[in-house]
């Protein structure tokens, strides 16, 4: 029995540097966001951002003490609060990128490899440079890189740090793996689609549409934060014992995975998503091949998901009727 002890010693650890590196990688991917916020602003008082890691530390101390690093179940802390720290800076990029729409002619986009290899290039000859040469040269790397570009590899990395660090955390209590791979899955889509979103429809804005912004900068951060909360897929083994299940038991309960989900795209993102789509359209103006393809592919996620609601209804309300006309003995 003496290696019981040395067993629940390592796993405590894994669980230390699970959680400790998972939160670090949030704060890092926070502070490259301040620190582009302050470069393009010219102003150190946006270091002050720095505060939002504050409510994530604590939460780690919390966590680690409390709970030996296991997230919970429904709903994760830590990805909500690393959330509220980028969020911010994002808007903040946004909002300045779309006020600032001049494009400089000698920024690079990184779309093709010959612009990657255009960026590094300069730091190929650096040789015997002092460290004020040093850091002279790489903030001139920094400027040739287009804004946008920037701005992408922010929305980029916060939706790709989202997914693994809710791989790399700790299993909360009554959460299995299985769940847990149901629900990275579920977070590949999502993201997918949010970064479509970003993208696309942030391209369209024309520089007389502050308010489109606004609007998709709204409709971005209400889809984000459905990634702290885990309920698509928190209760599969009630959804899948349907045939075992008695009558008695509500809708709700039977079918909440389905129904959360169905929630999620008709209030979170597609209903959403297809919403802006159609004001943009509409009321903007704005038209091409593109944004009809993903208005209709919006629209017929919607109408799927209502459909699938009112099957998952006259399914209940038909084993309800089942059961209530079994002859009692």
């Amino acid at each position: 029995m003496d290696h019981l002890p040395a067993t629940v010693s390592k796993m405590w650890m894994f669980k230390f540097i699970s959680a400790t590196t998972t939160r670090a990688l949030f704060i890092l991917v926070s502070l490259v966001g301040i620190w582009r916020v302050a470069w393009v602003k010219h102003d150190a008082t946006y270091w002050l951002l720095a505060v939002l890691f504050l409510p994530l530390l604590l939460e780690m101390v919390v966590t680690l003490k409390s709970r030996n690093g296991r997230d919970y179940k429904w709903f994760s802390p830590a990805i909500f609060l690393f959330l509220i720290s980028i969020i911010p800076s994002i808007w903040i990029l946004e909002l300045h990128h779309q006020q600032e729409k001049a494009i400089n002619p000698q920024c690079k986009n990184l779309d093709s490899w010959q612009n990657l290899l255009n960026v590094i290039s300069p730091n190929e000859t650096l040789g015997n440079l002092t460290a004020q040469g040093y850091l002279s040269s790489l903030n001139q790397v920094f400027k040739t890189i287009c804004p946008n570009a920037w701005i992408l590899a922010l929305h980029q990395s916060a939706l790709l740090l989202v997914i693994v660090g809710r791989w790399l955390l700790p299993l909360g209590g009554g959460v299995t793996r299985d769940e847990l791979s149901q629900l990275l899955l579920i977070f590949v889509g999502t993201a997918a689609d949010i970064l479509e979103f970003t993208s696309e429809t942030m391209s369209d804005v024309k520089d007389n549409s502050q308010h489109l912004v606004y609007i998709i900068l709204a409709v971005w951060t209400l889809s984000m934060l459905q990634f702290p909360l885990h309920v698509a897929v928190g209760n599969s083994k009630a959804d899948t014992d349907g045939e075992e299940a008695p009558s008695e038991v509500s809708l709700l309960a039977k079918h909440s995975a389905d129904i959360w989900s169905i929630v999620g795209a008709l209030f979170i993102q597609d209903g959403p998503f297809l919403v802006v789509r159609l004001t943009v359209m509409t009321y903007f103006q704005i038209f091409h091949q593109m944004l009809v393809f993903f208005t209709i592919k919006n629209f017929l996620v919607v109408t799927l998901n209502l459909y699938r609601l009112v099957v998952i209804s006259m399914d209940s309300r038909s084993r309800a009727g089942r059961g209530s006309a079994i002859p009692s003995v």
